[in-house]
């Protein structure tokens, strides 16, 4: 019955899960929701003795929860303890540890987040202060052994939390050379299978280093000698007679013996995913090899490795099937011997299938928590809800706990909880949360609209719709139109929304729809696919193979999609090209110029898009030039018979013989020198002499070994290299001088990361360099902290308060001593991001358009960094005027520096706008200050969107129009202007009519028939009036006028004038004519420049007649028109300065001070809706068009 009603249990469960997958959900955090916490510090935590005591514990959730603690099981009355605070809104606790030790904090603490719909905890957290105890002094004797037998140098460093990292070392802090006969152990023992002649030494030392602290201590050296027994006999002799005490013989060759661990077998028990160390020493001689295998199966190939010459076997990441008996075998030519390790496999408990996830539910619906882990041994499995055992907690019909499942059914808006799955046994424990949340969402999409997405044609395409709701929304997609849904090849949806399109096409682009449906609604966004073509490099780059001196060429060319731009590099042998101006890179070439035998190798063009790249690669190889008939140069020959003399320490003086000039004088000689000890078979110059002198006094540097050679140079060049000196070593010394470029940064809010530019080996004028990093806190009475290194030229100082400002040293000691003292150079610890918000926050409204906010600064202690400004985002919560729609894009305006103040121009009038303000430093922004409100009065609303004319009759018409898209205010009325126009294109007198704001038609009377009118109609705010519309129209003809009017084209005396005009037009023709056969000029150029046709003269903006054209009136409208919606306005004067208007972006302002242009991205739909009158700028042919056509 028992076994039924599992499998019941486990077919329910197995329902649910695939019938609901709200755990893959995040809920938006502006959704009532339990806490959850985000950030804890780990279960062990070790600190620092010498900092504050920082326990993390951050939570999310809505409404934002409150924290508390417990210590040792009890409450902890956070606010009792004078040396503890919590950060504000958040659970973190810091311990000023200033007054008191921290050992009175060594402690187990739990945190708790709660808010009206849960409660979650975190772990109990151990807090142990690191601890590094010096080591106890003693006095060691020295060490006498005979050759070939066994040794072992004890380590045993003092116990520390956590325990040391041990390394053997001699005086000069070089590592000692280990091998498979001398080697360290695990514990930090030093082992000799057999002793020779060259260990015998006086420096073998014991070094511990403590990690926390970044503190190394050393144990006293041991002094080891190895005497043979010749050695031996001899020393005592001299007390017995000169008789022998011991056998002449060293120690007999002798089979393996263990040293670690004794006995045939032992047993060893290591935890599941941690590291199985095991070791087995063995003395012997000859030196015995060491071999490992598993007696119950095969090693683990990829997890294991060999340390400290074979005689460590170490699996990493253990799992159960490294259970069993491992066996170590070691033989030399003696024999073998062999141990037995049975390895037991425990496991504290672990997921199986990951912690329970957070549940979202819709009323009435179904799911399930699972908690499904395992170890060994089983481990045992509790839950509690809200931080109180299950079984205590209020009884929940929907609610049924079946071991590590906890199954809901039916569930209601009131079974809101976090519950807390706990998972233990004899090796440690799991702890989660995981919350129920009932809510009844709409559907909303996550990911951004209108986000546009790149492909490659034939590459996979993924499109995300990231999707909330409750019940979970079904994700449905379309293309272009929603006649049809995606669904089957090549469209592929996941659960998750994802749209994949497997090999995109050229068609694939275009615009998709991604709909998201619940019972509570429908959302839908859309989004933008580009499939580019594919980067081709369609002309490759082929073998070359060039004589010496000559040039090569390498063509790389490529097509690609014209909208990616493309980057080409090119490499030689996979490395970066030598840095030689010898190689010149063109957009689809590499030359080499004078081509050398270095240049010879492979070299490979990459031509890399944003979303792609091809490469192809080619060989250059070359030959020796064809000999050419021998030239005869006139360099000087090279000089001979280098002697050194009167040698000095740190000086030494060098002669020649100089070779033959040939018929030029020799300039100068350069002498050069090759330290063989630091850089073998390099050149370097030294200095110049005179090409009179043969000697020279050379200055030198300690620790070098000297050769020298010597150069002459006269007019037509250098001659060879001479042969080169004797040998000359200087002796070494210490340093004189330290690393420059000392620095002091953070990489991360705790540390501090010092670093210099080290010297260079013949700077360091002996052996064994390194460097004494020595920093303290500024402004702090403080000693300075130390800290050696070798072979670095950086440091990092974990622990740091964050952003606190430090000196800092670094000297350099080599084995003859340290050098001269350092200069003090500044740092400062890492940055964090800013603890608060600006406060005080006050906007003055300037005009309709334009907003000055002030604010506080920050003090610095809050900033925790480099002050890098502010930044204001505001966004236009709703228009105060009733028909305009609700607005609520975001705009961000950043004021580098330590400002106080700001400008927000671009506002719109007769609005409501919201913003907030944040300080940022290096790290990144500090949170918003409270949200605050402000209002910008009315201003001049903009033209009325439409003026036709309707109903024409002999004496009046109709004006039909529509309001202003944008009011700016409350609209107060209207203004009418007309005025005729005559057949010459004058205007008549201007006549003005007010009409009320809520009409939007007028009769307009007594006018006169066949008549063209010009009207001009504007809307007003009490602010003012705004631009105008313009709109003709012609009076209908009165047909018993025309009627009475003559054709003058039907008169015989017109047709009869028009005659004789053409005839006189033909006979002055051919009189011009005459006189340009006849080599006379006639000015027709000058006379049509003086005559210039009046239709293509510019208007006159004062008296509407025509008058000079002029570039500077490019761009007047007519008298009364609108201006185009492309015009620019001059700004008034104003005194602030640009900077109060942020960082980038160009604008003006209108008499009134509003922002002319686009500001933070204005979006298309909006300059089209704003719009719809011709933005083209009016010239003057553009004029006279207009002007044609009033008649």
């Amino acid at each position: 019955m028992m076994e039924r009603r599992r499998m019941d249990v486990a077919l329910l469960v197995l329902v649910l899960v695939l019938g609901h997958l709200a755990a893959a959900l995040e809920v938006p955090l502006d959704l009532p929701q339990p806490p959850t916490i985000t950030h804890q510090s780990p279960k062990d935590y070790i600190i620092d003795p010498r900092e504050n005591i920082i326990i993390h514990c951050e939570a999310k959730g809505n409404p934002h929860p409150s924290f508390s603690w417990t210590r040792n099981g009890t409450h902890f009355d956070v606010d009792e303890d004078p040396n503890v605070t919590m950060k504000p809104n958040s659970g973190t606790l810091v311990v000023d540890i200033n007054r008191v030790k921290a050992e009175q904090y060594e402690c187990v603490y739990q945190c708790t987040a709660r808010n009206s719909h849960g409660t979650a905890v975190s772990n109990n957290i151990v807090v142990r202060q690191s601890r590094s105890p010096l080591w106890s002094k003693q006095k060691i004797k020295p060490i006498v052994v005979q050759e070939g037998v066994s040794l072992v140098l004890p380590c045993r460093p003092p116990a520390g939390l956590p325990p040391p990292i041990i390394f053997w070392m001699d005086n000069y802090f070089q590592k000692l050379p280990q091998s498979s006969r001398v080697s360290q152990s695990l514990n930090g023992d030093l082992y000799f299978s057999n002793v020779l002649r060259e260990d015998s030494r006086n420096d073998y030392i014991c070094y511990a280093r403590f990690p926390y602290t970044q503190t190394i201590q050393q144990k006293q050296p041991i002094s080891v000698k190895v005497l043979n027994m010749d050695a031996i006999n001899d020393t005592m002799a001299a007390f017995y007679n000169d008789t022998d005490l011991f056998r002449e013989d060293p120690a007999d060759e002798r089979k393996p013996t263990f040293l670690i661990p004794s006995g045939p077998f032992s047993s060893k028990t290591v935890l599941r995913g941690q590291v199985l160390e095991m070791e087995c020493i063995a003395e012997g001689l000859p030196t015995p090899e060491i071999s490992w295998t598993k007696v119950s199966g095969d090693l683990p190939t990829k997890r294991t490795s060999f340390l400290h010459h074979q005689r460590a076997l170490r699996i990493v990441n253990v799992s159960e099937s490294d259970a069993g008996d491992y066996r170590c075998v070691a033989r030399n030519q003696m024999g073998m011997v062999h141990h037995t390790i049975h390895v037991t496999v425990k496991a504290a408990p672990y997921w199986i299938t990951g912690p329970p996830r957070n549940l979202v539910l819709a009323p009435r619906e179904n799911g399930v928590l699972t908690c499904r882990a395992s170890g060994t041994p089983k481990p045992s499995i509790t839950w509690a809800m809200n931080g109180i055992p299950i079984e205590n907690s209020p009884q929940d019909p929907s609610r049924k706990v079946e071991d590590d499942t906890i199954i809901f059914a039916d569930v209601q808006i009131g079974s809101s909880a976090v519950y807390q799955c706990n998972v233990s046994n004899n090796y440690g424990y799991l702890m989660s949360n995981a919350f129920i949340n009932v809510l009844s969402e709409p559907p909303r999409v996550l990911t951004a609209s209108n986000k546009v997405y790149q492909v490659i044609k034939n590459h996979r395409a993924l499109i995300d719709c990231s999707s909330f709701g409750s019940p979970i929304p079904e994700i449905t997609w379309f293309k272009e139109t929603r006649t049809s849904t995606l669904d089957g090849y090549p469209y592929i949806i996941h659960d998750n929304g994802t749209l994949v399109i497997d090999g995109a096409q050229a068609n694939n682009s275009g615009k998709y729809t991604c709909v998201a449906t619940n019972i509570f609604g429908i959302y839908e966004n859309h989004v933008y696919l580009e499939v580019k073509e594919s980067t081709r490099i369609v002309k490759q780059p082929e073998y070359k193979e060039v004589r010496r001196g000559r040039s090569a060429v390498f063509e790389c060319k490529v097509i690609h999609d014209p909208s990616l731009i493309p980057t080409m590099t090119w490499l030689k042998d996979g490395g970066e090209l030598p840095d030689d101006e010898r190689l010149i890179v063109d957009s689809d070439s590499l030359t080499i110029t004078d081509v050398t035998e270095s240049d010879a190798g492979v070299y490979t063009c990459i031509m890399n898009t944003t979303l792609d790249q091809d490469s192809a690669s080619a060989e250059l190889t070359v030959v020796e030039a064809t000999p050419t008939p021998a030239v005869v140069y006139e360099q000087p020959d090279p000089p001979t018979d280098l002697e050194l003399t009167d040698q000095k320490k740190k000086s030494v003086q060098l002669t020649w013989t100089p070779g033959d000039e040939h018929n030029s004088p020799i300039q100068k000689f350069l002498i050069q020198y090759e330290d063989s000890l630091h850089h073998r078979n390099q050149w370097h110059n030294l200095t110049e002499v005179s090409g009179t002198k043969t000697t020279a006094h050379l200055k030198l540097s300690p620790y070098v070994h000297y050769t020298f050679r010597v150069v002459a140079i006269n007019a037509f060049g250098f001659s060879n290299p001479s042969s080169t000196s004797r040998l000359f070593k200087t002796e070494a010394a210490a340093p004189d001088e330290n690393p420059t470029g000392v620095h002091g940064f953070g990489t991360e809010h705790d540390n501090l990361v010092i670093s210099w530019k080290p010297l260079s080996a013949l700077q360091s004028n002996g052996p064994g360099l390194h460097y004494k990093v020595m920093w303290r806190q500024k402004s702090v009475d403080s000693d300075w902290t130390t800290v050696t290194v070798a072979n670095k030229s950086k440091f990092v100082v974990s622990g740091t308060p964050t952003f606190v400002p430090y000196e800092l040293k670094v000297q350099a000691v080599n084995d003859h001593g340290a050098g001269p003292e350092p200069a003090i150079a500044h740092g400062y610890s890492g940055e964090d991001l800013p603890l608060a918000a600006p406060e005080h926050m006050q906007v003055i409204v300037l005009n309709s358009t334009v907003a000055e906010v002030h604010w506080e600064p920050l003090p610095s202690k809050f900033i925790r960094g480099h002050l890098k400004g502010y930044k204001v985002y505001y966004w236009r919560e709703r228009s105060l005027h009733k028909h305009n729609p609700h607005h609520a894009e975001k705009q961000i305006l950043t004021f580098s520096g330590n400002h106080s103040r700001g400008i927000l121009p671009g506002l719109h009038p007769f609005s409501a706008y919201l913003f907030n303000v944040r300080v940022f430093n290096g790290k990144g922004e500090g949170p918003p200050s409270p949200t605050r409100q402000f209002e910008t009065p009315e201003g001049v609303p903009g033209a009325p969107t439409s003026l036709i004319v309707t109903e024409l009759n002999l004496d009046s018409l109709t004006l039909e129009w529509n309001p202003p898209h944008a009011h700016n205010g409350r609209i107060t009325g209207y203004t009418l202007k007309y005025q005729p126009v005559n057949n010459s294109n004058e205007l008549g007198p201007v006549e003005e009519v007010e009409l009320p704001a809520n009409e939007t038609s007028f009769i307009l009377s007594n006018l006169k028939y066949s008549t063209r009118y010009k009207f001009y109609l504007n809307a007003k705010t009490i602010r003012g009036a705004g631009p105008a519309v313009s709109q003709e129209a012609v009076t209908i003809v009165d047909e018993a006028v025309a009627s009475r009017q003559v054709d003058i084209a039907t008169q015989g005396w017109f047709i009869g004038l028009m005659c004789a005009i053409a005839l006189l037009i033909l006979i002055l023709l051919i009189i011009c004519f005459i006189q340009r056969n006849k080599g006379g000029k006639y000015p027709v150029k000058e006379k049509e420049d003086a005559h210039t046709d009046p239709e293509f003269q510019p208007m006159k903006d004062d008296d509407c007649t025509f008058g000079e054209y002029s570039d500077n009136e490019d761009h007047k409208p007519l008298k009364g028109s609108r201006t185009p919606s492309s015009g620019t306005v001059k700004r008034d004067d104003s005194d602030d300065s640009l900077v109060d208007y942020g960082e980038g972006g160009d604008g003006q302002f209108n008499e009134d001070g509003s922002f002319i242009g686009q500001y933070s991205g204005k979006s298309a739909s909006r300059d089209t809706a704003e719009g719809h009158e011709s933005s083209e700028a009016p010239s003057p042919t553009n004029a006279m068009n207009s002007l044609n056509s009033f008649v």
